[in-house]
């Protein structure tokens, strides 16, 4: 394995794991505090070419997810930021790793020659305003789990979620014939 992909769950995900653990004990302490991590829109809706990186993401979607159903009736909360694309100069910093496939030139290689071109214009996110977002949501009374920021994460996020809708229903039948008879009326979850 490529030590650059390692290198992105280091920072995305082991990085974050590590900063909650250290933080964790002082707000059980004091029974007050807020987990806030970084995930991505690909954290939920991944692209051709990026799996790495949505792959660190939707770890830490995961590790978060069960974080605040651990931390919740401690007074603790632990909120998700899923950015889209914003300005950050992320377009100067992003490089494929690797040959070029010429199987996946339609797909992979597509986004590759996107990430290539890239220019700030391409990325509508404003920073300043997503701090001033996160920064409210942070202390906000009404706590919510996640917060989609930008307009390419929630148009993205919401045709993930209907297609998740859509196959989830075309698979119920499916799904509830792979029990055994009568035992699901005794599931634990």
């Amino acid at each position: 394995m490529p030590p650059d992909y390692r290198a992105v769950f280091e920072v995305n995900f082991f990085g974050a794991v590590a900063l909650t653990r250290a933080v964790l004990p002082a707000m059980r302490a004091r029974r007050s505090g807020t987990v806030v991590n970084i995930s991505s829109m690909d954290g939920l809706a991944s692209l051709p070419g990026n799996g790495f990186h949505s792959a660190s993401k939707f770890a830490l979607e995961g590790f978060t997810e069960a974080l605040w159903q651990e931390i919740e009736p401690l007074g603790l909360r632990a909120l998700l930021i899923l950015p889209g694309s914003f300005r950050t100069g992320i377009e100067t910093r992003t490089r494929a790793s690797g040959a070029p496939i010429g199987d996946y030139a339609v797909t992979a290689g597509a986004f590759r020659a996107i990430m290539n071109k890239a220019t700030p214009d391409m990325f509508p996110g404003d920073p300043a305003r997503a701090s001033a977002v996160i920064f409210e949501e942070a202390l906000s009374p009404t706590p919510r789990h996640r917060v989609v920021l930008g307009s390419d994460a929630q148009r993205r996020i919401g045709v993930k979620l209907d297609q998740l809708r859509a196959e989830y229903e075309a698979g119920k039948d499916v799904a509830l014939s792979t029990d055994f008879p009568g035992s699901g009326e005794y599931a634990v979850l």
